[in-house]
C-alpha cells in the first residue's frame, strides 16, 4: 500500500477498511481487495471511474453510490475534471464477514440478498444510473468521517454504522424493484382517462394525481400509445357518443353532456368532423 493510500485510511480491521479522500486531486486510484464487497460513496464533484484499460469510464454524479463485489484484487482509477475536491468514501468488506452477517443458510431471503450482492445487482449499471444517497446515508457517513473513537469502541461503532448502511441499501433496492413491477406511468394515465374521459380532465390534473410533470405525461403517453392525450380522450368520447346515438333514445344534448361536452354545438362539430355526419342525421338514418 502506498503512503497516499495510508493517508486516506479512516479505519482498518481484519474484515473492514474505510478510505476517505477529500483532496484536490485530478486523479487517484482505489484498491479493490479480492473476495470483497466495496461500498463507494461519491461525495464531491462528478467522477469518472475506469476499472480496466479498454473499458469506457463510468460517470458518477455527486451523491451517487455503488455496492459491488470484487472476486480478485484490482486497481481502479478515479479522475475528475472539476476544480472541486475529489471526494469519496470507500468501505471494503471481506466476503466472509458479509457471509457471516447475512447467513445465507438461514433463509431464502438471506440467500437471495447474498446472491444479488455477488451478482452486483446493486450497481444498476445495465439499467440506469447508480442510485442516489439518502439523507440518512449522508448522516451516517458524516458520523463515520467525524468520529474520534478508538480501539474496540471504534470497531463496534463502525460495524454498527456499516450494518445500518447495508440495511438502507437493501431497502432502497427493494423499493426500486417494487416500483419497477408497479404500473408504468403511461398505463396509469390510460387507466385514469378510461375511467374519467367524460369529465373535463387535463394533463395537469393527471400529473398532480400521479406526481409527474404534465409535459412528461404527454411525452410518455404519446411514446407508448402513438396518440396524444387529447386525441385519445376525443376518440373515447366519440365512440361512446356514436354507440348511444345508435342504441338509445337519449336526447342529443344529454349525450353531449354524458360524453364530456358542455356545449352541444361543440359536440356536434366534433362528431361531424369524426364521422362525416351530424348526430341528428345519424340517428334519423339508423
Amino acid at each position: 500500500m502506498s503512503n497516499l493510500e495510508e493517508e486516506k485510511i479512516l479505519f482498518a480491521s481484519d474484515n473492514i477498511s474505510i478510505e476517505f479522500c477529500s483532496e484536490r486531486y485530478s486523479k487517484t486510484s482505489i484498491l479493490e481487495a479480492g473476495s470483497s464487497f466495496n461500498l463507494l460513496f461519491l461525495l464531491g464533484s462528478d467522477i469518472y471511474l475506469e476499472k480496466s484499460a479498454g473499458h469506457l469510464p463510468i460517470v458518477f454524479r455527486k451523491n451517487q453510490y455503488i455496492l459491488y463485489y470484487s472476486s480478485e484484487e484490482n486497481r481502479a482509477e478515479l479522475r475528475s475534471d472539476s476544480q472541486e475536491a475529489l471526494q469519496y468514501l470507500l468501505i471494503r468488506i471481506d466476503y466472509q464477514y458479509i457471509n457471516h452477517l447475512i447467513n445465507p443458510q438461514s433463509s431464502e431471503e438471506s440467500a437471495d440478498i447474498l446472491e444479488n450482492m455477488m451478482r452486483n445487482s446493486f450497481i444498476y449499471f445495465h439499467k440506469e444510473t447508480p442510485p442516489t444517497m439518502t439523507v440518512e446515508m449522508h448522516m451516517i457517513l458524516k458520523e463515520i468521517i467525524g468520529s474520534s473513537k478508538k480501539g474496540i469502541i471504534q470497531k463496534l461503532f463502525i460495524e454498527a454504522k456499516l450494518i445500518k448502511l447495508l440495511i438502507l441499501v437493501f431497502e432502497q433496492f427493494h423499493e426500486k424493484n417494487s416500483a419497477q413491477s408497479a404500473p408504468k406511468a403511461p398505463e396509469m394515465i390510460k387507466k385514469y382517462i378510461d375511467e374519467n374521459y367524460h369529465r373535463n380532465i387535463k394533463a395537469e390534473e393527471i400529473g398532480k394525481l400521479i406526481g409527474i410533470n404534465q409535459n412528461i405525461i404527454r411525452q410518455e403517453f404519446k411514446s407508448q400509445y402513438h396518440i396524444t392525450i387529447s386525441h385519445y380522450i376525443s376518440e373515447l368520447r366519440m365512440l361512446k357518443a356514436k354507440k348511444m346515438i345508435t342504441n338509445s333514445d337519449v336526447m342529443i344534448k344529454e349525450i353531449a353532456i354524458e360524453c364530456g361536452y358542455e356545449y352541444v354545438q361543440n359536440f356536434t362539430r366534433a362528431f361531424k368532423k369524426k364521422f362525416g355526419v351530424a348526430p341528428e342525421n345519424l340517428r334519423n338514418n339508423k
